[in-house]
């Protein structure tokens, strides 16, 4: 429908709104939800009969769209709420603390204590709770033995959660990020690329996701105790592993006292990979047969369904946690139990997920994205574009405390504000956007991230937040310095190898501040 509020100022108060409220609020639901509203009634040009229609129609166009089921949202969604199951299930049967035991058993160093906590992330990298909380569980036992502070242990959980997670399509942000970046491609008539390539090419342009991980690859390998890690890493080594003047940190509860086997940790994490995996290749293979192209891995995955491999994955794992739990005979009630944990663990991110497709779409229809971009090409060279949407990112998942939030809002309206300058720069814009938002999540001391990564490491959180940030911000300058040099250069490559240029100079002013042996 045309109005006269389509691609005009008025097109930007309801990602503002959002935005604001977001800020001011810190309730993403309650911000995205007055923001859909206020672009409805944009669109309706506020006649409520008008836009209620319009409102419920991209309601239901979630779950029913062109005479048929939306089967790629809703196989996105059932993935998510078998996730939720599965995390809930393991921490039920007590495989979590089985993997728990067995590690101790097996680590002889300090060194090899932060290895372990520092590559579990690729068992547990399907979502970052699970990540924080049982990853936590797991090594604090370790890390305590060999006098590693609790604050060293949260920054590796923190660290290595959020930027593996938004790497991998594997993975509950995976999954999330993909259907964004799918609807965003479908909304602007773009069919070169899929969604899971583009989420991949992307992911090779998440300066702050990679050189975060090369970081923590150092801090493992010893010595590079910023800031106020240092202090720290010092009192633990002489045995004071947390700020006892603060009293005890949280630790985390463990919902079964029973120790479970191992196995089924492995087998479940196994099963959800490797049957994802091959749903990935055969649904792609199918696509390519019906459209009779010869088979190609890269063909195969560049035509793959997504969502129905994830959840043919999500089952695959449920089942094995399903049958663990069969195994020791656990009582209904305790079934529904578990399973309702689960469940409710999800719904938030479900939330979140609906309302950003919702505003997606009414953004698009609105134009806000092209109205914008007529305002940056007046007033800041094209070349800014994906450095000024990594900061702006990073501001406000810092201020909300939110990535998933941030990738609702952000993603969007950056698609929207690039396809109007300059196509070409679409997956960069969108690459510093996810960015900037785990990095503003690093640095939030509200993120639920940060405050599950304290929590599993028995650590206070300030604590936490403090010895951290001195890390985030170099990778920030760092990633700002490659998205500076990506957006001048179009070319992700020279992007790399500029960030890569200002980690080495970043290293080299911490060097004669840094810890000598950690």
């Amino acid at each position: 429908m045309e109005t006269n509020f389509i691609q005009s100022y008025w097109s930007l108060f309801p990602p503002l709104l959002a935005i604001v409220l977001a800020v001011v609020t810190r309730k993403v639901l309650l911000s995205l939800g007055l923001g859909i509203i206020l672009a409805a009634l944009l669109l309706g040009q506020f006649s409520l009969l008008e836009s209620s229609n319009l409102l419920i129609s991209h309601i239901v166009g979630l779950f029913w769209s062109d005479g048929a089921l939306n089967d790629w949202n809703l196989n996105i969604l059932i993935f998510l709420l078998l996730l939720g199951c599965m995390i809930s299930m393991l921490s039920r049967t007590g495989a979590t603390l089985a993997f728990a035991q067995w590690a101790q058993t097996r680590i002889k160093n300090r060194r090899q204590a932060k290895v372990m906590t520092g590559m579990l992330v690729f068992i547990f990298f399907i979502d970052d709770y699970f990540h924080s909380l049982s990853v936590g569980t797991i090594c604090r036992p370790v890390t305590d033995r060999f006098n590693i502070s609790r604050a060293k242990l949260a920054y590796l959980l923190d660290s290595t959660a959020a930027p593996v997670c938004v790497l991998m399509p594997i993975s509950s942000w995976g999954a999330y990020i993909i259907a964004l970046v799918g609807g965003i491609l479908v909304s602007h008539g773009i069919i070169g690329n899929s969604a899971l390539g583009a989420f991949i090419i992307m992911g090779s342009m998440n300066y702050y996701a990679i050189f975060t991980l090369v970081m923590v690859l150092l801090v493992i390998r010893g010595g590079w105790d910023l800031g106020a890690m240092a202090r720290h890493e010092q009192a633990a080594l002489a045995g004071e592993l947390y700020d006892k003047a603060k009293g005890l940190p949280p630790g985390v509860a463990e919902n079964s006292e029973q120790v479970g086997q191992v196995k089924d940790l492995l087998l479940a994490i196994a099963c959800l990979t490797l049957v994802t995996v091959a749903g990935l290749l055969i649904t792609g293979s199918l696509a390519l047969n019906a459209s009779n192209q010869p088979f190609s891995w890269l063909g195969a995955l560049e035509n793959t369904n997504v969502g129905l491999s994830l959840v043919f994955g999500g089952v695959a794992g449920f089942l094995v946690c399903a049958f663990a739990m069969w195994r020791q005979a656990v009582s209904a009630t305790s079934w529904q139990q578990t399973l309702q944990l689960g469940i409710k663990g999800m719904l938030p991110a479900i939330y979140i997920l609906l309302l950003a497709w919702t505003i997606a779409g009414l953004i698009g229809q609105l134009q806000t994205g092209q109205y914008l971009a007529s305002l940056i090409q007046q007033s800041m060279p094209v070349f800014l574009l994906p450095a000024v949407l990594f900061l702006l990112a990073g501001l406000m998942a810092f201020a909300t405390g939110t990535s998933w939030g941030t990738f609702g809002i952000m993603l969007p309206i950056a698609a929207d504000m690039t396809m109007a300058i300059d196509a070409q720069l679409l997956l960069a814009a969108m690459s510093a956007v996810m960015a900037g938002a785990v990095f503003g999540d690093h640095c939030s001391p509200i993120s639920d991230t940060t405050i599950l990564s304290s929590t599993g490491a028995a650590c206070h959180h300030m604590d936490h937040v403090l010895t951290q940030l001195p890390y985030a911000l170099s990778i920030a300058l760092v990633s700002l310095v490659g998205y500076l040099a990506l957006g001048y250069s179009g070319s992700s490559s020279v992007g790399f190898l500029a960030a890569l240029g200002a980690l080495a100079v970043v290293l080299l002013a911490w060097s004669s501040k840094r810890v000598a042996k950690a």
